[in-house]
């Protein structure tokens, strides 16, 4: 390609049956573009029983297959070709981070692709070229299999999404019916930097299974509760705008010696494991502020081990917080964030006589739901880890070591001895410390205290199975 062209390559996101070949075929009716078909499949390269592109055979491809992604990028024509989500992965992060890459994503409505594909498997046929050897049949529906469907498609299409936009990058968006749209395509050619131009789609293949849906399917009323299995709007996902978090090694803790580390959750009160920990140690000093490189040594060193975390009820944990954090804390814009928005003025360190149990209650409601606005986005005030959701700290975590076992924290008597057993190891008992507290969270629990934590911590409740706090 020349360098004032917007792309050096292409490629055409979609799946099985949402019409990428006929998108194929008309892509290649165009001067100066190549679409080569499957080029990841990882039974053969371009079609079936096709084994060698641009000097790439299909053992050198899997061997190595950026060579021939690379091949692809420097030939003469605008070159591409189609991925689908099962095909080599190696690949995916190097052309969707790649901006000289132009990223063609095709859709098609997932029951009409979920019957095809089911009618292609029926019949064996993958392309039509001549209405005279169509094959027909009719196919059973599946809900349950239908919503395996879905959920791959939508699984697929959400990663593409956002690797699209955390590079910055646009897509051109192609849907089914589209594919024959001489004026779709045509625009598709000029979003390509083409000149060329087609005037009528390729006449080499011809739409599948045209007849309504009814015609298709031997179970037609089946289809209803296929749907209602599904939650197309996604109606039911907890509403969660908290940012992500990125791995947090600093705050890991790990026993000198022995194969044992523990990721403290931020903001919550050490019930007695570090202790424990430097007990099971023969009394050596828990390992703390370790950096990438020397937690990945800890990891070579401890190939086999328990790293765990202990999981704190949500409102139990918030409590914490505020009352190390805001109340008795430095957190003076969150102070201020409470005064402002829900009229609650603590007192000062020098001033806690006039501190009482009404006060503390509307403080820790006003904290509350100051932590809802914030975890959603809705302050000016950054994140921090002292409140961020445990879900989304165990999911940061998760990428730099894989937590083996989420303790909770009533259930550590039992648990942490438990943790040598796998390991080969007899640990010593171990009895939570309870951090006496002048104010309470029981004084003061009632259901809008229970109400305000839900709607601050909703994933965490959801996603960690919590109910409602017990003292």
């Amino acid at each position: 390609m020349t360098n004032d062209a917007p792309f050096d390559y292409f490629v055409v996101l979609a799946e099985m049956r949402t019409g990428s070949n006929l998108v194929e075929a008309n892509l290649n009716e165009f001067e100066g573009i190549t679409c080569e078909g499957e080029v990841f499949n990882s039974h053969f390269i371009s079609h079936e029983g096709k084994a060698e592109l641009y000097g790439v055979t299909l053992a050198e491809r899997d061997r190595n297959p950026m060579a021939l992604l690379w091949a692809i990028r420097e030939q003469a024509d605008l070159t591409g070709f189609r991925f689908f989500h099962d095909h080599d992965a190696r690949v995916l992060p190097t052309f969707m981070q790649d901006p000289r890459c132009a990223k063609i994503i095709l859709t098609r409505n997932p029951l009409d692709s979920y019957v095809s594909l089911k009618i292609a498997q029926a019949t064996q046929q993958w392309k039509l070229g001549d209405v005279k050897t169509k094959r027909s049949a009719q196919v059973g529906f599946d809900p349950a299999e239908f919503e395996d469907h879905v959920t791959r498609i939508q699984s697929f299409q959400t990663q593409i999404l956002r690797m699209l936009q955390t590079s910055g990058q646009t897509a051109f968006y192609l849907a089914y019916e589209d594919a024959n749209d001489v004026e779709v395509l045509n625009g598709l050619a000029t979003w390509l930097g083409m000149a060329s131009r087609i005037e009528a789609p390729s006449r080499k293949l011809k739409r599948q299974n045209p007849e309504p849906l009814e015609q298709k399917l031997t179970n037609p009323g089946a289809v209803r509760e296929g749907m209602a299995r599904l939650d197309r709007f996604n109606l039911s996902r907890t509403p969660n705008f908290e940012p992500r978090r990125g791995p947090m090694v600093w705050g890991l803790r790990a026993c000198a010696t022995l194969p044992v580390a523990y990721l403290p959750i931020p903001g919550a009160p050490d019930p007695g494991v570090l202790d424990w920990m430097a007990k099971i140690d023969e009394g050596r000093p828990v390992q703390a502020d370790f950096t990438a490189q020397t937690w990945r040594e800890w990891l070579r060193t401890h190939p086999r081990r328990a790293l765990f975390t202990v999981l704190h009820h949500p409102l139990a944990r918030a409590h914490e917080v505020y009352l190390r954090q805001v109340l008795h804390g430095q957190r003076a814009n969150v102070r201020a964030f409470l005064a402002r928005v829900h009229g609650v003025e603590l007192p000062e360190k020098d001033a806690m006589d006039r501190y009482d149990t009404a006060l503390h209650r509307a403080g820790f409601l006003a904290f509350l739901r100051f932590a809802a606005a914030n975890l959603n986005g809705q302050t000016a005030i950054a994140v921090l880890p002292a409140w961020a959701s445990q879900t989304k700290v165990i999911e940061g975590m998760m990428g730099q070591a894989a937590l083996h076992n989420l303790l909770r924290l009533d259930g550590l008597a039992r648990d942490l001895p438990a943790l040598g057993r796998d390991l080969g190891l007899e640990l010593p008992s171990f009895t939570p410390v309870a951090q006496p507290r002048r104010f309470t969270l029981a004084s003061i629990y009632d259901a809008e205290i229970e109400a305000a934590g839900r709607a601050a911590y909703a994933l965490d409740y959801e996603a960690l199975g919590f109910e409602d706090w017990t003292a």
